[in-house]
């Protein structure tokens, strides 16, 4: 679901620029305001609609997520620690109220100490294996993983 800019409601702030990993957010240099230079290029992480201020940018959703002539508003709640997921449809009566928790850590709390960790051997680099990939993830040692099989339980309010 790529995101697009409410030009009425863009002040042009650039928060939407310094957050974006693909780079697509631009500030037009004539009317000062914020766009999407290409939608297609999106990686979908709504960082830029999470950090707008102003609530100018919006998410065009897919038909299998929302109808035609839908609306979806993503809105970031510090004070519940929730990502809430809005959803009006064309007709207005029906309103879904999607919320997630935020599992994301303040900037700058939770750095990795790498130096502290041996490096990879030469038998490491050339497998398969992402880097320090969690245990609870990997299927070449005692095939598929569950919560129970890993000592953790199932929380009220967290998607897995």
């Amino acid at each position: 679901m790529p995101t697009f800019v409410y030009m009425t409601r863009c002040d042009g702030c650039g928060q939407c620029v310094d957050i974006c990993p693909s780079d697509i957010m631009h500030i037009d240099t004539t009317i000062r305001r914020a766009y999407n230079i290409e939608p297609n290029m999106c990686w979908e992480c709504y960082s830029c609609v999470k950090a707008c201020p102003h609530n100018a940018i919006d998410v065009r959703g897919y038909a299998d997520f929302a109808p035609l002539g839908h609306s979806v508003r993503v809105r970031r709640d510090e004070e519940k620690g929730v990502i809430a997921w809005r959803i009006i449809f064309r007709n207005g009566e029906k309103d879904m109220n999607l919320l997630a928790p935020i599992t994301t850590k303040p900037w700058g709390q939770h750095t990795p100490k790498l130096k502290d960790v041996p490096a990879p051997s030469k038998e490491m680099r050339d497998s398969q294996l992402l880097f320090n990939e969690p245990k609870y993830i990997r299927l070449d040692d005692g095939g598929l993983h569950t919560l129970e099989s890993n000592g953790l339980k199932m929380q009220e309010g967290v998607c897995y």
